[in-house]
């Protein structure tokens, strides 16, 4: 039998990211959260952290958060069913989602649940194509991701196709791009990415002229940031149709590509241990997405 302070000390290292913050979530001191960690490396023979910064997990760190994570579901399964004149105690699910979908439909997805259930979300912002990562390294109960193959003992859920537009004002397309979307135009006119990560801009580029164009590029690290940028004349990018509709039937902004959307097909990674908390929520991301995003069968 595990010391469970001992599994509680790595998996706040874990979730955190450091031994400070850790001792903050605790509220032990710093060095009693080391000596919890390195206890239990010791009773196991083997290193749970990496003890870098940020602080991450080994492949059996990893296993010792997410049963640290399921553990605490399956307390709250319990603590929910009792019959007491105690309200319920939180419970915390932390899940990795990518910044266009917590921009448009997963808030509606997860509202009934938020509503209804002592439950807090403890949300990390990723790019789709990394939120995987997350999952892995067990900080996370569930995510939204692009790849559609599960970790072992996760299961992977289709959601559907995020389609995404390429825009600008109308101002800003006379000016740059007179003569339409060309490669000569998009080596001068200035782009806006949600990141370093973000791929979905060269994506559709190459998509688009069958080869890679290099371009400048601001970055802003905010959805609705993003789209400012684009109202305000100081760029051209990639939005999300759900949040481009108000935005193009107002006439801010324009499509410059129309027919020539570039989309990519999300999917939802959660535990094959079934939790109420997590199988409700899952519930209800599935069905609400895929009515939004109109599902279909993914090929194979």
């Amino acid at each position: 039998m595990y010391d469970y302070r001992q599994v509680e000390a790595v998996a706040a290292v874990v979730l955190e990211g450091s031994f400070e913050k850790a001792a903050a979530r605790l509220h032990i001191t710093q060095s009693a959260v080391s000596q919890r960690v390195k206890a239990l490396e010791d009773s196991l023979g083997r290193m749970l952290v990496v003890r870098a910064s940020p602080v991450r997990a080994t492949d059996e760190g990893q296993r010792i958060v997410e049963h640290y994570l399921k553990v605490g579901q399956l307390e709250a399964d319990l603590g929910a069913s009792l019959v007491t004149d105690r309200p319920a105690a939180w419970t915390t699910l932390p899940v990795a989602i990518n910044a266009d979908s917590l921009a448009t439909w997963f808030l509606d997805a997860v509202g009934p649940l938020l509503r209804r259930e002592r439950v807090l979300l403890d949300i990390v912002t990723e790019d789709q194509e990394h939120t995987y990562r997350l999952l892995r390294e067990g900080r996370v109960a569930a995510c939204i991701t692009t790849r559609a193959d599960p970790v072992q003992g996760w299961r992977s859920l289709a959601l559907g196709d995020m389609p995404s537009l390429c825009l600008a004002t109308p101002e800003f397309a006379a000016r740059w791009f007179s003569e339409g979307l060309t490669p000569a135009a998009v080596r001068e006119a200035p782009a806006v990415l949600y990141n370093r990560k973000d791929s979905l801009h060269h994506r559709f580029l190459s998509d688009l002229f069958e080869e890679e164009v290099d371009f400048p590029a601001h970055y802003v690290p905010s959805s609705e940031r993003f789209v400012d940028v684009l109202a305000g004349g100081f760029a051209y990018g990639i939005v999300p149709a759900l949040q481009a509709e108000r935005h193009l039937a107002d006439g801010v902004l324009c499509d410059l590509a129309p027919g020539r959307a570039v989309s990519v097909h999300l999917y939802w990674h959660c535990w094959s241990l079934t939790t109420r908390f997590v199988e409700e929520l899952t519930e209800n991301v599935v069905s609400h997405a895929r009515a939004v995003l109109g599902w279909r069968v993914p090929a194979r």
